[in-house]
C-alpha cells in the first residue's frame, strides 16, 4: 500500500478496473492502525473516483511466527470495509521446523480467530498458494501450496469466509493442471491473481524438476500456457463474482521497460477473454 497514492494515478488511464493493494510482512508506519488505514483508504478512493475499485488488500508475511504480521492481518480485516475491499489476502505462514501436515494446530490458533473477525466484518480471507521455495516437509512462509494442504486447512477452520487467492501460475509450478484444479476448488476461490506460467516440458523431460534451474516461468496473462477463456468460463458457469487483478513484475520477457506494455496487454487480453465489454440484451 505504501506509495500507491503516487503510483495508481499513473496507470489508472490504461483501463484497469480494480486493484489489489498489498504489504510485505508488515504495515508501514502511519498505516498500521485502523484509523490510519481508513484515512489512506479515503484518499485513494478519492483518487480513483468511479474509474476503479479496490477489490482486495493484503499482507504477505509469516503470521504463525511474526506477531507484527498477525496484527497486520487484524488491522486489514477491521479496515477492509473502508477500502470497499471484499477480501483480505496473504500467506498462511508456516513453522519452518514442521511439515505442512504437522502445522494445522498452529494454523487453527492463528486463523480461527482471524476468520471469526472476518465473518464479523463481512469480508473473506484468501490464501495465495505460492510455495515460496518451500516443500511439504520444509515449508517456507506459506503452507497453502498444495490441494492436500488445502483440505487439511479448511477442515481445521471451517467457514465460508476463508478460501483461496487462486491463480494458474502456482498450480503449474507444482505441475498441477489449473483447469481441473479450478473446477474442483471453485467454491473456495475468493480472489484471483492474473498471473500465468509457461512450463518448459523439454527441460522437465530431459532434466527433471530437481535440476536447480527454472522449469516453469511466471508469465503475464496472454503470454503463458493457460487459456483464460476457459478460466473465465469456469468462473461464470459456477456463478463466481469477483476480481482478477494482474500480478505483474514476474514475466521474464515483458519486464523492465516492457513491464507496463506487458501488463496492459494482459489487461486487454483478459477483457477479451471475458467476452469484451458488457452488452445489454434487447428488451
Amino acid at each position: 500500500m505504501e506509495g500507491c497514492e503516487d503510483y495508481l494515478p499513473q496507470i489508472l488511464g490504461h483501463g484497469f478496473e480494480s486493484f489489489q493493494l498489498t504489504n510485505w510482512a508488515k504495515l508501514a508506519e502511519g498505516q498500521d492502525t485502523v484509523d490510519g488505514q481508513k484515512e489512506q483508504a479515503a484518499r485513494v478512493k478519492d483518487l480513483l473516483g468511479d474509474q476503479a475499485v479496490i477489490s482486495s488488500i493484503g499482507i504477505y508475511g509469516n503470521p504463525m511466527t511474526d506477531e507484527v504480521t498477525r496484527l497486520g492481518w487484524e488491522t486489514l480485516i477491521q479496515s477492509a470495509g473502508a477500502w470497499g475491499a471484499t477480501t483480505v489476502c496473504g500467506f498462511t505462514g508456516c513453522l519452518p521446523d514442521k511439515s505442512v501436515g504437522d502445522t494445522m494446530d498452529r494454523f487453527g490458533e492463528v486463523f480461527g480467530p482471524l476468520t471469526k473477525m472476518a465473518e464479523d466484518h463481512g469480508v473473506k480471507i484468501g490464501f495465495e498458494n505460492c510455495d515460496m521455495g518451500g516443500t511439504w516437509d520444509k515449508p517456507n512462509w506459506n503452507i497453502a501450496h498444495s490441494p492436500r494442504g488445502w483440505e487439511m486447512m479448511f477442515n481445521t477452520v471451517v467457514s465460508d469466509h476463508i478460501g483461496l487467492e487462486w491463480e494458474p501460475c502456482h498450480q503449474m509450478v507444482s505441475l498441477v493442471d489449473p483447469l481441473p484444479n479450478l473446477r474442483k476448488w471453485i467454491g473456495k476461490v475468493v480472489h484471483i491473481h492474473g498471473k500465468d506460467a509457461t512450463i518448459d516440458w523439454d527441460k522437465v523431460k530431459r532434466e527433471g524438476i530437481r535440476c536447480g534451474e527454472y522449469f516453469v516461468h511466471h508469465r503475464t496473462p496472454g503470454f503463458g500456457d493457460t487459456n483464460w477463456r476457459d478460466v473465465i468460463s469456469i468462473l461464470r458457469m459456477n456463478g463466481w463474482t469477483g476480481s482478477i487483478d494482474i500480478e505483474g513484475w514476474h514475466d521474464p520477457v515483458y519486464r523492465d521497460e516492457l513491464e507496463m506494455t506487458g501488463q496492459v496487454h494482459g489487461l486487454n487480453y483478459l477483457k477479451w477473454c471475458r467476452g469484451g465489454e458488457f452488452v445489454e440484451n434487447p428488451s
